[in-house]
């Protein structure tokens, strides 16, 4: 891929956007999130096959999220100061590695060693990538990062949809097919990482040091407040990718393949309502955004618990595109805060967030075995409460 202008940092915005990267990007992280996603769309399946308890469910998220979550901050540290453009096709190597392992694993440890590999995986990209992805946008970040997201979002939605139509009626072997969307991750990776390579060659020639605004005290309450934020919008979200399925075939008597495309479009929701947040933040300002899609979002949380099945569906929707506008808000809103340090604060918040939705997967499992699933959502529903914290946020818009 052709660069376009260099660059005054590697993180210092190019001097127009460049949506060619920026596609690629979004596609490397589509076919990345697809892949991860069918660990939760087979939920079922490994249930069956290893007669998992609730708790056992929530233990494979919780390994693939923490794997993710403790390294990507301790990535995104080194490579702010060293940074390592070829680290993106390695990481999807690992993701491929747990892939293959993932369809020929005979027991239980072998898929929490699978998981733990695709968490490995993301770990390396998503903080990467996410820098790649400010690198193009051409100071429109808010933008690229709605662009990068979406993709994420999408192949999340993907997942499910591919499970219920290739895996669910033939076997747990069929995910091995999708080694083949890694290896296309991979070439496309491969191209980026070239590209990657050149821009930060050319910002060594010019390097524009960069401080936040704020003073140090004020930059770590605000980043503790959307740590509070991104804990609430994601425990609250694993309840629905970890348990959505279980929650309809137990409410509703849904079939397996039923429930999980009901799953696909609550995740294609989430990826349409990922587009907005960014771009929508860069004109009226993140906090506005955050204000929107996470306290806004409460009455129809509320609701959800108490629906027949048409209003369910409906509910999560809107709950999908409404919540998902708030993480590229958040995510730009820090690193506008901590300017300089892309990688450890993408890392941050990456990794806190898988880190969230990891615990969440695991308590609320346990919740489930020893209640029942639809209290599981009753409780949840009082999370995007905690959006009224965005009031002590302060307003980093640029005059």
């Amino acid at each position: 891929m052709a660069s376009e202008s260099p660059l005054s940092s590697p993180t210092s915005p190019l001097r127009r956007t460049a949506f060619g990267i920026l596609g690629a990007i979004s596609v490397a992280h589509l076919l990345n999130d697809m892949i991860q996603s069918l660990i939760l769309a087979i939920y079922p399946l490994l249930r069956a096959d290893f007669s998992l308890s609730f708790v056992q469910i929530g233990l494979i998220t919780l390994t693939y999220q923490l794997t993710a979550s403790l390294l990507q901050p301790l990535i995104g540290h080194y490579t702010d100061k060293h940074p390592q453009p070829w680290s993106l096709p390695i990481g999807m190597g690992f993701t491929l590695s747990g892939l293959i392992l993932l369809a020929l694993a005979g027991s239980f440890t072998t898929v929490l060693l699978a998981a733990a590999l695709v968490g490995t995986g993301s770990s390396v990209f998503h903080p990467e990538s996410s820098r790649v992805a400010r690198m193009a946008s051409g100071g429109r970040h808010g933008l690229a990062q709605s662009l990068f997201q979406v993709g994420g979002n999408f192949g999340s939605s993907l997942g499910p949809l591919l499970a219920a139509l290739v895996i669910a009626p033939y076997g747990r072997g069929n995910v091995a097919w999708f080694s083949l969307a890694a290896l296309l991750a991979i070439v496309v990776l491969l191209q980026i990482s070239r590209w990657y390579q050149t821009q930060n060659r050319m910002a060594k020639k010019s390097t524009v040091p960069a401080d936040s605004s704020l003073p140090r005290r004020q930059v770590a309450f605000a980043i503790s407040i959307l740590l509070v934020l991104i804990f609430s919008k994601y425990f609250y979200l694993t309840s629905l990718s970890s348990y959505y399925t279980f929650y309809l075939m137990q409410k509703f008597g849904l079939s397996v393949q039923s429930a999980q495309l009901h799953l696909f479009i609550f995740l294609f929701a989430v990826a349409a309502g990922t587009v907005i947040g960014g771009p929508i933040g860069d004109k009226i300002g993140r906090k506005r955004v955050i204000w929107a899609s996470i306290l806004g979002v409460a009455p129809f949380t509320l609701l959800l618990p108490h629906m027949n099945l048409l209003w369910t569906g409906v509910l999560s929707v809107i709950i999908g595109f409404v919540l998902a506008s708030a993480f590229s808000a958040i995510l730009v809103y820090a690193q506008e805060l901590m300017p300089g340090r892309i990688g450890m604060v993408s890392g941050l918040f990456f990794g806190f967030a898988f880190g969230m939705g990891g615990l969440g997967a695991a308590l609320l499992g346990l919740l489930a075995d020893h209640t029942s699933i639809e209290l599981v959502y009753q409780i949840c529903a009082y999370l995007p409460l905690l959006g009224i914290l965005t009031a002590f946020l302060p307003d980093n818009r640029r005059k």
